[in-house]
């Protein structure tokens, strides 16, 4: 069994070239071989999200504080908030973050596939996030 104490793992900052605005990442776990589990806590400033993405094994997000939105590729905007559970499948094309006046916090859960999470696109453009985010 390995306990990791509240505090002792070092928060970072989303970098730059796959997210946009101010995002910090916490990391929770990496379970050792054979296990595939990743979990790591983030929290988007108010505008701030990650680019188009996808996963090899799907994402579990679960969102612990604030208002957020997540989007499908050529899906609806859709509103997420404490509680909710979202489920993106195995190679869909997505993108999750605050909405523009509140921030927003959520546990990420990945499995690897060969070493890899994720596979990062594009960035979401202000046009894009406007036209999806304005009330």
């Amino acid at each position: 069994m390995d306990i990791k104490p509240a505090g002792s793992q070092s928060s970072g900052k989303g970098p730059a070239e796959y997210f946009t605005g101010t995002v910090r990442i916490d990391p929770l776990f990496q379970a050792p071989d054979p296990a595939r589990a990743l979990g790591v806590s983030v929290t988007f400033e108010p505008c701030a999200r990650t680019a188009w993405h996808t996963h090899p094994l799907g994402q579990t997000l679960i969102v612990t504080a604030g208002c957020g939105l997540v989007q499908s590729w050529g899906g609806p905007i859709r509103e997420i908030r404490p509680g909710d559970v979202v489920w993106c499948p195995p190679g869909e094309k997505h993108w999750h973050g605050a909405t523009p006046s509140t921030a927003m916090t959520h546990i990420a859960i990945v499995e690897q596939l060969d070493g890899k999470s994720v596979d990062w696109m594009e960035k979401v453009s202000d046009e894009q996030y406007q036209l999806h985010a304005s009330p």
